[in-house]
Protein backbone atom coordinates (compact mmCIF):
# COMPACT_ATOMS: atom_id res chain seq x y z
CA UNK A 1 0.00 0.00 0.00
CA UNK A 2 3.10 2.01 -0.23
CA UNK A 3 1.69 3.88 -3.44
CA UNK A 4 -1.50 5.41 -1.06
CA UNK A 5 1.07 6.67 1.31
CA UNK A 6 -0.25 10.71 0.84
CA UNK A 7 -3.57 9.25 1.13
CA UNK A 8 -3.33 7.17 4.39
CA UNK A 9 -1.50 10.37 5.99
CA UNK A 10 -4.38 12.28 4.95
CA UNK A 11 -6.99 10.13 6.16
CA UNK A 12 -5.00 9.36 9.37
CA UNK A 13 -4.71 13.89 9.95
CA UNK A 14 -8.32 13.71 9.36
CA UNK A 15 -9.34 10.98 11.73
CA UNK A 16 -7.37 12.72 14.29
CA UNK A 17 -8.55 16.35 13.41
CA UNK A 18 -12.26 14.42 13.46
CA UNK A 19 -12.24 13.30 16.99
CA UNK A 20 -11.50 16.62 18.82
CA UNK A 21 -12.95 19.00 16.35
CA UNK A 22 -15.87 19.99 18.26
CA UNK A 23 -14.68 19.52 21.86
CA UNK A 24 -13.24 22.99 24.18
CA UNK A 25 -10.10 21.04 24.98
CA UNK A 26 -9.56 18.98 22.10
CA UNK A 27 -6.67 16.72 22.52
CA UNK A 28 -6.14 17.07 26.03
CA UNK A 29 -9.43 15.11 26.67
CA UNK A 30 -7.22 11.86 25.47
CA UNK A 31 -4.65 12.57 28.20
CA UNK A 32 -6.95 13.80 30.92
CA UNK A 33 -9.65 10.74 30.47
CA UNK A 34 -6.75 7.80 31.66
CA UNK A 35 -5.20 9.92 34.29
CA UNK A 36 -8.75 10.31 35.47
CA UNK A 37 -9.33 6.82 35.78
CA UNK A 38 -6.30 6.20 36.85
CA UNK A 39 -6.54 8.36 39.85
CA UNK A 40 -10.40 7.03 40.74
CA UNK A 41 -8.94 3.30 40.35
CA UNK A 42 -6.42 4.35 42.46
CA UNK A 43 -8.60 5.45 45.58
CA UNK A 44 -10.71 2.55 45.33
CA UNK A 45 -7.75 -0.71 45.12
CA UNK A 46 -5.42 1.54 47.35
CA UNK A 47 -5.87 -0.85 50.55
CA UNK A 48 -5.81 -3.56 48.26
CA UNK A 49 -2.58 -2.98 46.07
CA UNK A 50 -1.49 0.38 47.24
CA UNK A 51 0.98 -1.36 50.11
CA UNK A 52 2.86 -1.90 46.20
CA UNK A 53 5.32 1.24 45.87
CA UNK A 54 4.95 0.63 42.23
CA UNK A 55 1.51 0.69 42.05
CA UNK A 56 0.35 4.10 40.64
CA UNK A 57 3.31 3.71 37.99
CA UNK A 58 2.02 0.01 37.01
CA UNK A 59 -1.60 1.18 37.41
CA UNK A 60 -0.92 3.93 34.87
CA UNK A 61 0.86 2.39 32.61
CA UNK A 62 -1.70 -0.50 32.20
CA UNK A 63 -4.63 1.59 32.05
CA UNK A 64 -2.25 3.62 28.58
CA UNK A 65 -1.69 0.23 26.74
CA UNK A 66 -5.62 -0.93 27.18
CA UNK A 67 -7.21 2.64 26.33
CA UNK A 68 -4.48 2.16 23.25
CA UNK A 69 -6.71 -1.73 22.66
CA UNK A 70 -9.93 -0.75 23.31
CA UNK A 71 -10.14 2.76 21.42
CA UNK A 72 -7.91 1.57 18.49
CA UNK A 73 -10.52 -1.64 18.21
CA UNK A 74 -13.55 0.51 18.79
CA UNK A 75 -12.48 3.14 16.13
CA UNK A 76 -11.44 0.66 13.36
CA UNK A 77 -14.30 -1.70 13.90
CA UNK A 78 -16.39 1.16 12.32
CA UNK A 79 -13.93 2.35 9.73
CA UNK A 80 -15.32 0.82 6.76
CA UNK A 81 -19.31 1.56 8.05
CA UNK A 82 -17.90 5.05 8.41
CA UNK A 83 -16.93 5.86 5.08
CA UNK A 84 -19.42 4.62 2.60
CA UNK A 85 -18.47 7.44 0.14
CA UNK A 86 -14.89 6.04 -0.20
CA UNK A 87 -16.06 2.22 -0.39
CA UNK A 88 -18.74 2.73 -3.02
CA UNK A 89 -17.43 5.52 -4.95
CA UNK A 90 -14.34 4.89 -4.92
CA UNK A 91 -11.74 2.29 -6.03
CA UNK A 92 -8.91 2.21 -2.86
CA UNK A 93 -7.47 -0.54 -0.93
CA UNK A 94 -10.54 -0.69 1.68
CA UNK A 95 -7.72 -1.80 3.88
CA UNK A 96 -6.74 1.14 3.82
CA UNK A 97 -9.59 2.46 5.93
CA UNK A 98 -8.69 0.19 8.71
CA UNK A 99 -5.21 1.40 8.57
CA UNK A 100 -5.38 5.12 8.79
CA UNK A 101 -8.10 4.68 11.36
CA UNK A 102 -5.76 2.57 13.73
CA UNK A 103 -2.99 4.72 12.68
CA UNK A 104 -4.55 7.90 14.57
CA UNK A 105 -5.13 6.53 17.51
CA UNK A 106 -1.39 4.91 17.94
CA UNK A 107 -0.50 8.85 17.43
CA UNK A 108 -2.69 9.28 20.20
CA UNK A 109 -1.45 6.74 22.00
CA UNK A 110 2.15 7.50 21.56
CA UNK A 111 1.72 11.51 23.16
CA UNK A 112 0.10 9.61 25.75
CA UNK A 113 2.64 8.02 26.87
CA UNK A 114 4.60 10.28 26.44
CA UNK A 115 2.84 12.63 28.49
CA UNK A 116 3.30 9.52 31.34
CA UNK A 117 7.29 9.96 31.07
CA UNK A 118 7.92 12.68 33.41
CA UNK A 119 5.03 11.20 36.03
CA UNK A 120 7.10 7.68 36.06
CA UNK A 121 10.30 10.19 36.65
CA UNK A 122 8.48 12.04 39.44
CA UNK A 123 7.07 8.64 40.93
CA UNK A 124 10.37 6.81 40.60
CA UNK A 125 12.99 9.47 40.67
CA UNK A 126 14.76 8.10 37.18
CA UNK A 127 13.41 6.52 33.79
CA UNK A 128 14.68 2.80 33.41
CA UNK A 129 17.33 2.59 30.31
CA UNK A 130 15.13 0.11 28.56
CA UNK A 131 13.01 2.93 27.61
CA UNK A 132 13.36 3.21 24.61
CA UNK A 133 12.59 -0.33 23.53
CA UNK A 134 8.91 0.76 24.33
CA UNK A 135 9.05 2.15 20.83
CA UNK A 136 9.31 -1.26 19.44
CA UNK A 137 7.02 -3.14 21.52
CA UNK A 138 4.09 -0.37 20.43
CA UNK A 139 4.64 -0.87 16.88
CA UNK A 140 4.19 -4.65 17.64
CA UNK A 141 1.35 -3.83 19.81
CA UNK A 142 -0.33 -1.67 16.42
CA UNK A 143 0.43 -4.42 14.08
CA UNK A 144 -1.94 -6.44 16.67
CA UNK A 145 -4.64 -4.33 17.15
CA UNK A 146 -4.32 -3.41 13.46
CA UNK A 147 -4.84 -6.96 12.84
CA UNK A 148 -8.04 -7.76 14.99
CA UNK A 149 -9.35 -4.44 13.68
CA UNK A 150 -9.29 -5.95 9.89
CA UNK A 151 -11.77 -8.61 10.98
CA UNK A 152 -14.13 -6.46 13.22
CA UNK A 153 -14.25 -3.72 10.28
CA UNK A 154 -15.18 -6.25 7.92
CA UNK A 155 -17.84 -8.50 10.34
CA UNK A 156 -19.32 -5.31 11.41
CA UNK A 157 -20.24 -4.10 7.52
CA UNK A 158 -22.93 -7.58 7.68
CA UNK A 159 -23.45 -8.15 11.34
CA UNK A 160 -24.52 -4.18 12.89
CA UNK A 161 -24.56 -6.22 16.04
CA UNK A 162 -20.77 -6.80 16.42
CA UNK A 163 -19.98 -3.55 18.19
CA UNK A 164 -22.26 -4.36 21.11
CA UNK A 165 -20.58 -7.46 20.96
CA UNK A 166 -17.18 -6.15 21.15
CA UNK A 167 -17.82 -3.92 24.11
CA UNK A 168 -18.83 -6.95 25.92
CA UNK A 169 -15.60 -8.87 25.04
CA UNK A 170 -13.96 -5.44 26.12
CA UNK A 171 -15.09 -5.78 29.60
CA UNK A 172 -14.28 -9.47 29.77
CA UNK A 173 -10.84 -8.90 28.12
CA UNK A 174 -9.98 -5.94 31.11
CA UNK A 175 -10.81 -8.38 34.19
CA UNK A 176 -8.74 -11.20 32.11
CA UNK A 177 -5.56 -8.65 31.86
CA UNK A 178 -3.03 -7.29 34.98
CA UNK A 179 -4.66 -3.75 34.20
CA UNK A 180 -5.95 -2.35 37.84
CA UNK A 181 -4.71 -5.19 39.79
CA UNK A 182 -0.66 -6.95 40.16
CA UNK A 183 -0.10 -10.21 38.45
CA UNK A 184 0.97 -11.86 41.69
CA UNK A 185 -2.87 -12.02 42.59
CA UNK A 186 -3.76 -14.34 40.01
CA UNK A 187 -3.97 -18.39 41.21
CA UNK A 188 -1.37 -20.02 40.29
CA UNK A 189 -3.61 -23.10 39.05
CA UNK A 190 -4.73 -20.54 36.09
CA UNK A 191 -1.55 -19.18 35.50
CA UNK A 192 -0.04 -20.96 32.56
CA UNK A 193 -3.56 -20.01 30.81
CA UNK A 194 -3.74 -16.35 31.53
CA UNK A 195 -0.25 -15.73 30.55
CA UNK A 196 -1.49 -16.77 26.86
CA UNK A 197 -3.26 -13.43 26.83
CA UNK A 198 -1.69 -11.28 24.46
CA UNK A 199 -2.59 -8.51 26.31
CA UNK A 200 -1.72 -10.12 29.30
CA UNK A 201 1.85 -10.24 27.60
CA UNK A 202 2.48 -7.12 26.40
CA UNK A 203 1.43 -4.87 29.56
CA UNK A 204 4.09 -6.74 31.01
CA UNK A 205 6.65 -6.24 28.76
CA UNK A 206 5.52 -2.13 28.69
CA UNK A 207 5.85 -2.49 32.83
CA UNK A 208 9.42 -4.24 32.13
CA UNK A 209 10.76 -1.57 29.96
CA UNK A 210 9.30 1.35 31.70
CA UNK A 211 9.18 0.69 35.42
CA UNK A 212 11.40 -1.74 35.98
CA UNK A 213 14.48 -1.57 33.69
CA UNK A 214 14.58 -5.51 32.62
CA UNK A 215 14.21 -6.57 29.18
CA UNK A 216 11.18 -8.43 28.05
CA UNK A 217 11.32 -12.52 28.33
CA UNK A 218 12.06 -14.35 25.72
CA UNK A 219 9.03 -16.42 26.19
CA UNK A 220 6.89 -13.45 26.44
CA UNK A 221 8.07 -11.98 23.17
CA UNK A 222 7.67 -15.14 21.52
CA UNK A 223 3.80 -16.02 22.47
CA UNK A 224 3.16 -12.52 21.40
CA UNK A 225 5.13 -12.63 18.41
CA UNK A 226 3.15 -16.10 17.23
CA UNK A 227 0.08 -14.90 18.12
CA UNK A 228 -0.29 -10.98 16.56
CA UNK A 229 1.38 -13.09 13.20
CA UNK A 230 -1.57 -15.72 13.57
CA UNK A 231 -3.92 -13.26 14.02
CA UNK A 232 -2.84 -10.94 11.03
CA UNK A 233 -2.94 -13.60 9.03
CA UNK A 234 -6.76 -14.36 9.89
CA UNK A 235 -7.38 -10.77 9.94
CA UNK A 236 -6.01 -10.83 6.21
CA UNK A 237 -7.44 -13.72 4.93
CA UNK A 238 -11.18 -12.23 6.81
CA UNK A 239 -11.00 -9.09 4.90
CA UNK A 240 -9.93 -9.86 1.50
CA UNK A 241 -12.88 -12.34 1.99
CA UNK A 242 -15.61 -9.89 2.59
CA UNK A 243 -14.78 -7.24 0.96
CA UNK A 244 -16.36 -8.27 -1.84
CA UNK A 245 -19.56 -7.75 -1.00
CA UNK A 246 -19.07 -4.32 1.49
CA UNK A 247 -20.37 -1.59 -1.37
CA UNK A 248 -23.84 -3.89 -1.79
CA UNK A 249 -23.72 -4.16 1.99
CA UNK A 250 -23.45 -0.57 2.46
Amino acid sequence: MWQYRELITNLTVADLKNKYQNTSLGFFWSLLSPFLLGGVLYIVFRHLFGQDKDYVSNLLVGIMAWRFFSVGTASALGAIVGKPSLVTKVYIPRQILVLSSTLSTLISSFLEFLILLPIIFILRDKLPPTLPLFALLHILYFWFIYSIGLILASVFVYFRDANQIWDVMLSILLFCSPIIYPLSIVPQYIMPYYMLNPITQVVIMYRAVMIGGTLPSLSGLAITLIFVAAIFSIGRFTFSKLQRRFAEEL
